[in-house]
């Protein structure tokens, strides 16, 4: 007979306790939540069945705890495996600790066969906060393969940090940790093209966060997930991560910058699963949110959405929708409204117009944007850039023998662009 594959020990207590199905696992792991007064914790059978896999991810702290109250086992007698657990070296073992591991993390000093974490000062917070802050800063300029390695590199050190540290202490590291693996994940996703890879780190950010008990950030860090299946047009994951996202969002004083972001994330996932109507809506709601204002500040951290960067978000929809004159108007008027700063969200812009004049006829407009757009990225690179810049050429197939779009091709195939492009 063949041998079972997937997570043998979580299906028989599944099946022991009752549950014939994994929806009804689901069902119930839910309900339990509530009964234990866990708010917001929803499982489903999506999630189920990544447990029940041959691989299955280590569950959230919340999801851990419902899991060992409702099945009565611990986790390693439920088959999976503490990211700490393993001495066997592994490739990406930083990405593989558990932020909120305790003695078992690192940062331990073995003192007579038992370990002992070295308490750290106050003010190893404020030192780390400002690393962080610098990262932070330095995306906006320094080439992604360069500053990637230091994040991971500050968010191993935070990890280490956490067991050394208590109280306040402790949760303010736990916040700035969750922010450096935000700020990696948004790297791999954007400018490195790994979405896999962004969904481990994002998960890192999350429990981080949760470390910190920051709902606003695990709100951001959760609408960023959502980018992940929007971009792939998986529509029911998209939404079910922007429900958690909000959720978690009215848990804490939201300014309304932030609430008009998420409007607006909301609306880039549904434009690229093809429901353009549905983003518009959300894009004037998100509008009509910034008008009206309210009274909280928008979080340090957030540093990547404007009502320029709005006004991007609603051209490329136009743009998509077909609305070719409307998307002319918003791209150029959010091109005017940038910041000389915001390099990266320039290359996006251009390559819009040029996806605009394509589709309009304009096969010489629509180089000329295109190679403002390479220009950028020869300073910065940003793969979401390269991404518009190929769909413009793509779309330009009919006017490849024109004198301007071989001359677009001699800049997009140029050595150091073809390099660039081909390793990522």
């Amino acid at each position: 007979m063949p041998r079972p594959t997937g997570n043998v020990r979580l299906k028989s207590a599944r099946v022991a306790a009752g549950f014939n199905s994994q929806q009804d696992l689901a069902d119930a792991l839910t309900e339990s939540a509530r009964e234990l007064g866990i708010r917001g914790l929803s499982v489903g059978v999506r999630q189920v069945r990544r447990w029940e896999s041959d691989n299955p991810p280590w569950p959230q702290p919340d999801c851990q705890r419902v899991l060992v109250h409702l099945l009565g086992q611990s986790m390693e007698a439920l088959g999976f495996t503490p990211p700490w657990g393993s001495d066997a070296p592994q490739p990406n073992h930083t990405r593989r600790m558990l932020v909120t591991g305790g003695a078992a993390a690192l940062g331990m000093a073995v003192v007579s066969g038992r370990a002992v974490a070295t308490p750290q000062p106050a003010t190893a917070a404020l030192d780390f906060e400002a690393v962080t802050r610098s990262h932070r800063r330095l995306y906006w300029s320094v080439a992604p393969t360069t500053l990637h390695p230091a994040v991971m590199a500050h968010a191993a050190l935070g990890c280490a940090l956490l067991p050394e540290t208590s109280d306040s202490t402790r949760g303010r590291i736990a916040a700035s940790l969750a922010e450096a693996y935000l700020l990696a994940g948004r790297i791999e996703f954007f400018d490195l093209r790994e979405p896999s890879t962004a969904n481990d780190t994002f998960l890192l950010a999350l429990q981080a966060a949760s470390e910190a008990d920051d709902a606003l950030l695990g709100s951001a860090i959760i609408a960023h997930m959502a980018f992940i299946p929007g971009w792939v047009g998986d529509r029911d994951a998209a939404q079910e991560r922007m429900t958690a996202a909000r959720t978690y969002a009215r848990r804490a004083p939201a300014s309304a910058e932030f609430l008009a972001w998420l409007d607006a994330v909301e609306a880039e996932c549904e434009t690229r699963c093809s429901n353009t109507r549905t983003a518009l809506h959300l894009i004037g709601h998100a509008e009509d949110i910034l008008k009206t204002g309210n009274d909280q500040p928008s979080p340090e951290w957030m540093d990547w959405f404007s009502p320029a960067r709005l006004a991007a978000f609603k051209g490329n929809t136009q743009l998509i929708a077909g609305h070719l004159p409307q998307a002319r108007e918003t791209l150029l008027c959010a091109l005017d409204a940038m910041s000389p700063g915001e390099d990266k969200q320039h290359t996006v812009v251009y390559g819009d117009l040029a996806a605009v004049e394509a589709a309009s006829g304009n096969p010489e407009k629509a180089c000329e944007y295109a190679s403002q757009a390479l220009d950028q990225l020869a300073v910065t690179w940003y793969a979401t850039g390269m991404d518009r810049v190929r769909e413009v050429r793509r779309a330009l197939a009919p006017h490849q023998h024109e004198r301007c779009v071989r001359d677009l091709d001699d800049r997009l195939y140029d050595w150091s662009t073809t390099v660039s492009a081909l390793s990522r």
